[in-house]
């Protein structure tokens, strides 16, 4: 069965390995493209509307549509940061990380079957109750996944590896969005009596693709490299794993000094991916078909920019190919404030592309090679990673909408992004690690 564990020796730089591990940006890529970025908030947005218009209600409150569905995201990613490093603390300790990693798996990928039944307004609770499990399970899967990486290849290797990976999950994304917009373009033909009900199909793709895919990663990465056992009571012994980690970050300043870096230039990336639709909508009245389109472009477009990046930080180093593109992000939010054609905002998308596929790719192989050494608790010191990834997106979205709400114009919410940036650059530049400087020409080829 799919939850089974499989005896596989740990090797570094093992090819088959490698491929696994990138397998899973494959397999999890398309929940964020199709539920998160692209058909689920347009069919969310056309079904839960009431007479009242988008005003809807959940559990005895009256409120907005898309404010609902932006709190629901939020308190998701706020869950996540609060449970994460107890968990990832018992995994270490226990050995356990894949077995961890397939729990979050299989709710994330059921919960996005689950939206299939979202009707209509009357299953509104349903669907916002499916989308934040969704949402927990794409996050908490991720803490674990990214662990791995130090488990599976020398650290010559970590930017190339990480950037397949990102790129594995780009070009998946858009294989399965294509196959999703064909079905619900042509529904009729494939059967279905409504539009509504091939988006709906649409959702229990994804869940299907990610589960499916996800089998490979999960029968080749290693379960427990270390051979850690378990022993006493599991709670209390995660407290003590994280106590640990926590201890080392605290004499680790060049980490934490990242970590500080990455929660604001992080803040600025993950906001763009998230609201750049939102924009396209209320400031250039573009049309949701155009916007999906845009969307793809900017996938496709990532794919090169996460394999440019670590070509460039073979050469340069991370911490000055990281300076680069943040400084990039920066001026596209200042540009953002200007355009006023679709044809500049399809300019800056593909920038946003380029450099959106880099720097993600690059921020987790940074950190990864900012861990010490001789840690053996990856996932531990990722779960920090990912409380510092999910808290930053809860409060880069509020201030989006903050700012948009307050000054009643969203170009000056992408000037405040561009602050975040700023702000990222600054703390990134007092890093002074020298795994950051190598030219890790290795790991570059591949």
């Amino acid at each position: 069965m799919w939850f089974m564990d499989s005896a596989v020796s740990p090797q570094l730089n093992n090819t088959r390995t490698i491929r696994a591990w990138c397998m899973y940006d494959w397999a999890n890529s398309v929940y964020s493209l199709v539920i998160t970025s692209a058909i689920f908030p347009v069919y969310y947005k056309a079904v839960a509307v009431t007479e009242r218009g988008d005003t809807v209600a959940f559990l005895g409150f009256s409120l907005n549509n898309s404010v609902l569905y932006t709190y629901a995201l939020s308190f998701s990613f706020f869950i996540v940061a609060l449970i994460l490093p107890l968990l990832s603390g018992m995994a270490d300790y226990a050995g356990r990380k894949k077995a961890y990693m397939k729990v979050f798996v299989a709710l994330g990928s059921m919960a996005c079957m689950g939206l299939y039944f979202f009707r209509d307004v009357g299953d509104l609770e349903w669907a916002i109750v499916c989308s934040m499990l969704a949402s927990i399970g794409y996050s908490g899967s991720l803490v674990f996944y990214d662990a791995f990486l130090p488990e599976i290849v020398t650290i010559d290797r970590y930017d190339a590896t990480s950037a397949r990976g990102y790129s594995m999950g780009y070009y998946g994304s858009v294989i399965l969005m294509v196959i999703c917009l064909f079905i619900i373009t042509y529904f009729d033909s494939f059967g279905f009596a409504t539009e509504g009900g091939a988006v709906r199909f649409t959702f229990l793709l994804v869940g299907l693709w990610w589960m499916g895919f996800s089998l490979i990663t999960f029968r080749y990465v290693p379960e427990n490299p270390y051979g850690r056992k378990a022993s006493g009571n599991i709670w209390t012994k995660g407290y003590a794993e994280l106590l640990k980690v926590w201890q080392s970050l605290k004499a680790s300043p060049d980490l934490k000094k990242y970590l500080a870096a990455f929660f604001f230039f992080n803040m600025g990336v993950q906001t763009v991916m998230y609201l750049a639709t939102l924009f396209g909508t209320d400031v250039l009245q573009m049309e949701s078909s155009k916007l999906i389109m845009t969307i793809l472009l900017i996938q496709l477009v990532a794919s090169v920019g996460a394999w440019l990046s670590a070509r460039f930080s073979a050469a340069n180093g991370n911490k000055v190919a990281l300076l680069g593109m943040i400084g990039i992000w920066v001026v596209v939010c200042i540009a953002a404030y200007f355009i006023s054609t679709e044809n500049q905002f399809y300019a800056l998308a593909f920038v946003v592309g380029m450099i959106m596929g880099g720097v993600q790719s690059l921020a987790r192989a940074t950190y990864t090679k900012l861990i010490p050494e001789n840690a053996i608790d990856h996932a531990s010191y990722f779960s920090f990673f990912d409380v510092a990834y999910n808290l930053s997106i809860v409060l880069g979205t509020f201030s989006f909408g903050l700012i948009n709400q307050l000054t009643g114009n969203m170009r000056n919410s992408a000037l405040v992004l561009a602050l975040f940036f700023i702000v990222g650059m600054a703390m990134l530049a007092l890093v002074k690690s020298e795994n950051l400087k190598k030219a890790n020409t290795a790991g570059a080829s591949r």
